[in-house]
């Protein structure tokens, strides 16, 4: 049998088939790890071949099908490279709030580049701005210049008002899309009002701290009844970098990539070179500051020091 997995528990996967049967299935044993250099070889999203069991019920994964894209993360779990997050995915939404609690544009600077290097269309959706005052709504609309500017489309909504929500919706019609971002940013909330009946479990944040608390546990694949999925995930504190070459990291800020053509060096690192396009593009405001500083942070990372693909070394 042939199913696309659309909930991951993590011992377990709900698999359904073209006829809209769903199995709850194990993996193979012997599948779990052989050649498999992240923390789970199957996601949400991915279509895989599986075995039915006498139960009728139930079912043992044997294969998973190519892929035709999907994003990972760095895993917590440091004895892994990575953490898959969903496959085969049409775009991904990043759910960022300005406050309560703040997302901030070195999280959403690190997905967008992890999404440009699987070629994921990706936007930002700017949740809760009902509770935004007028410096927050500056704020918020210097931060959609900027991505807007970098090629990236921004939404502002309120799953609370209703605010935009129509134009949320129809950007999902036939879509398969990953719904990503911190804990407590409405994730599930706006899931809610996309799609009322549903009633997904939502928490206040914690009064002192302003802090998201976990409602999503497991990642899962959502029909809506307008035709498309998305796909919710738990909330994510961190989004670290896995399987990049440092040299890459300019490519995926689509605004530094516009100018690095023109740099003097064809291995100019933008930083200090003579002759670069990027920083007098920088210079005449052409390029944001902030994005280039988080640019210059994820050149700075830890990560470049134990990976094999130290862009000193190449």
């Amino acid at each position: 049998m042939v199913g696309v997995v659309i909930k991951s528990t993590g011992s377990w996967l709900d698999v359904e088939t073209d006829e809209g049967m769903i199995y709850n299935c194990k993996l193979k044993g012997t599948f779990r790890t052989k050649g498999i250099k992240s923390t789970n070889p199957v996601a949400v999203g991915d279509y895989v071949k599986f075995l039915i069991l006498d139960d009728n019920m139930t079912g043992l994964v044997n294969e998973i099908l190519p892929r035709h894209n999907y994003l990972v993360r760095k895993a917590t779990n440091l004895s892994k490279v990575s953490h898959i997050i969903a496959a085969n995915l049409d775009q991904v939404f990043i759910i960022a709030t300005l406050a309560f609690p703040r997302t901030s544009t070195g999280f959403i600077d690190r997905f967008l580049v992890t999404s440009e290097a699987y070629h994921i269309p990706a936007s930002i959706v700017f949740n809760k701005i009902d509770l935004y005052n007028g410096k927050l709504n500056s704020q918020m609309a210097e931060f959609k210049k900027i991505y807007s500017e970098a090629g990236y489309y921004c939404f502002s909504v309120s799953a609370i008002r209703g605010d935009n929500l129509d134009i949320l919706k129809a950007s999902l019609q036939g879509r398969r899309t990953l719904f990503s971002g911190h804990s407590g940013v409405g994730k599930s909330a706006l899931i809610n009002a996309i799609e009322p009946n549903l009633d997904l479990k939502t928490k206040e944040l914690s009064g002192y701290h302003k802090v998201g608390m976990h409602t999503t546990t497991f990642a899962e694949m959502i029909r809506l009844k307008d035709g498309g999925y998305i796909i919710d995930t738990p909330g994510i504190k961190e989004f670290g970098l896995s399987d990049f070459n440092r040299r890459e990291i300019a490519e995926r800020f689509p605004e530094v990539r516009r100018y690095m053509k023109e740099c003097r060096f064809n291995n100019c690192s933008h930083v200090h070179e003579p002759g670069c396009a990027v920083q007098q593009a920088l210079s005449e405001g052409k390029i944001s500051e902030s994005r280039f500083k988080n640019y210059l942070s994820i050149l700075n990372d830890d990560y470049w020091k134990t990976t094999e693909n130290d862009y000193r070394s190449t």
